[in-house]
């Protein structure tokens, strides 16, 4: 139990069918809250920060509070390193102790993505670390990565090469997904998944997780989807929180920051408790 590695996490979820919670936090509340959330929900739980989150704290302060709150946590926890393109940050977060990462090489040519994910790949195993890897872009830009245009699929074959040559321990292929809030019903491609699981059986990174609806999370996770990524579900959870709670205390001329920070996390506690059901992880920690 306590803190785990990626693929610990990811591997008994692949196998056993259900979806991991992989929560982008921003700042010190959320993380404590989503990882209370996964507590009372005894559920495995993906803490991630994006590149901007690592470069607004600080690595050194960020991996203080993941040490300090999960001291003598009892269910797996990982931190993970979203889409981080920069190879600099990638280093400095396996250094501090982050338990994996996920090398977004997709705006580079395939070739070129391989032959640097190969590279990441050895630096993640000196640290006892793993990798996630992409050789499509997700639509969507997320703390400032990505693009508001998806990039051409490739083949199951070129996808297959990739993996063998890298040995990234999770893959995100682009399935019709997106960063951000969906403006209308996404069009999926599910067999996509179940072709690239059955040709190499690795765990799936579901990219774009909120707004998607239960029945379309239950067929993916059930096809291999076994860590789904969730981050403007948080971002819009903590803001309207604050905003509900604030609009109250301007009303009743009542300003209490720690009733404030109570309100918030109770609200980002319930979702990730909410998520970690919805995705069947609850009960498996």
């Amino acid at each position: 139990m306590a803190v785990s590695t990626l693929k610990d996490i990811v591997d008994r979820a692949f196998a056993e069918r259900y979806g991991v919670p992989a929560i982008n936090i921003v700042n010190d509340l959320t993380m404590e809250a989503v990882l209370a959330g996964a507590v009372e929900a005894r559920s495995p739980v993906i803490l991630q920060t994006s590149v901007k989150t690592v470069k607004s704290i600080g690595s050194d302060v960020l991996f203080a509070m993941w040490e300090s709150m999960t001291q003598g946590i009892d269910v797996p926890v990982a931190l993970h390193l979203d889409h981080c393109p920069e190879r600099a940050v990638i280093t400095e977060c396996l250094q501090r102790g982050w338990n994996s990462v996920l090398f977004d090489a997709s705006t580079l040519p395939v070739e070129e993505n391989q032959r640097q994910t190969i590279e990441v790949v050895a630096e993640a195993r000196r640290y006892g670390a793993h990798v996630e890897g992409e050789i499509e872009s997700i639509r969507g830009v997320e703390d400032g990565v990505g693009s508001d245009a998806e990039s051409n699929r490739q083949t199951l074959e070129v996808s297959l090469r990739f993996l063998e040559a890298t040995g990234v321990d999770v893959f995100a292929p682009a399935i019709g997904n997106a960063h951000g809030v969906y403006k209308r019903e996404p069009v999926l491609d599910f067999q996509r998944v179940t072709d690239l699981v059955e040709a190499h059986p690795v765990p799936i990174a579901l990219h774009g997780g909120s707004g998607l609806t239960d029945a379309q999370f239950h067929d993916l996770i059930a096809r291999g989807c076994a860590k789904v990524n969730i981050s403007t579900a948080l971002k819009i959870t903590y803001m309207k929180s604050n905003l509900t709670f604030l609009k109250d205390a301007e009303a009743r001329d009542k300003w209490d920051p720690p009733s404030l920070f109570a309100h918030v996390r109770a609200d980002i506690v319930a979702m990730t408790r909410d998520l970690a059901h919805q995705f069947g992880s609850a009960g498996k920690a």
